[in-house]
């Protein structure tokens, strides 16, 4: 509800509520980056994922039992994970600015991005799934997304994961559940934000897979954009109270 301020010598001001882009560019933009990025490793790495720990350790299986190449890399993705959430939270907790917080993770998060088509464009192309390069590549990716996964669990707990669907596609069936049995506002609007999360994803994936085929890695380079675009909106208070 917006509420109404009046002083002796000015007219009422409304505070009007944030419109649906300023309160979801956030979580699209990260979304669409977040899913462009998985692809883009996933296609050039041999399968490997800069965004899914879990997924690596299913690929590592998969590779023992068939006899693959890169196991070793896909299985020290989880403890570079690890590291980078540590050092992440370790700079969140100890960081005497925290209202820069979140601009500096988003900052640290495009630099790694940068860093990432760097290398991808320097080594490829990648003919060995268990060459060095493969491992540098792809963790100077998954660093990036690992920075940001520890911001989702921290700085921004309260807004829907931006890299694994599983939940949102989840929290998409329940709300369409919930809509289809009682169409209130409420309900449409939950329905509404869990679908553009799902949505945001196939696109950023869609996108990132099509523009590598046309861009190589410098594909990576437009989506490394919104990240810093975030990192220049962080700086602003208002802009925090729409996405905490």
């Amino acid at each position: 509800m917006s509420k109404t301020v009046t002083n002796n010598n000015t007219a009422p001001v409304h505070d009007e509520p944030p419109s649906f882009w300023q309160r979801y560019q956030a979580p699209i933009l990260l979304t669409i980056v977040g899913g462009a990025i998985d692809t883009i490793g996933f296609i050039t790495l041999f399968g490997f994922f800069t965004a899914h720990v879990t997924g690596n350790l299913v690929l590592a299986g998969s590779g023992l039992v068939k006899g693959e190449d890169g196991l070793w890399i896909k299985l020290a993705s989880v403890p570079l994970f690890i590291i980078t959430v540590v050092i992440t939270k370790i700079y969140i907790d100890k960081s005497r600015k925290q209202t820069l917080v979140l601009s500096h993770l988003f900052l640290a998060e495009a630099l790694f991005l940068s860093a990432f088509m760097i290398a991808g464009l320097s080594f490829q192309p990648f003919t060995e799934a268990g060459d060095i390069t493969v491992a540098i590549t792809g963790g100077l990716g998954l660093t990036a997304l690992a920075i940001r996964n520890t911001a989702s669990k921290t700085v921004i707990k309260h807004m829907s994961p931006t890299v694994l669907m599983t939940g949102n596609t989840t929290q998409l069936g329940i709300g369409l559940s919930d809509y289809i049995a009682n169409r209130s506002a409420d309900n449409a609007k939950k329905l509404g934000h869990s679908a553009a999360l799902v949505i945001s994803f196939v696109i950023g994936a869609l996108l990132g897979a099509v523009l590598y085929v046309n861009l190589s890695y410098w594909a990576v380079g437009l989506f490394v954009i919104p990240v810093l675009y975030l990192s220049l909106l962080a700086r602003n208070s208002e802009f925090l109270q729409h996405i905490s």
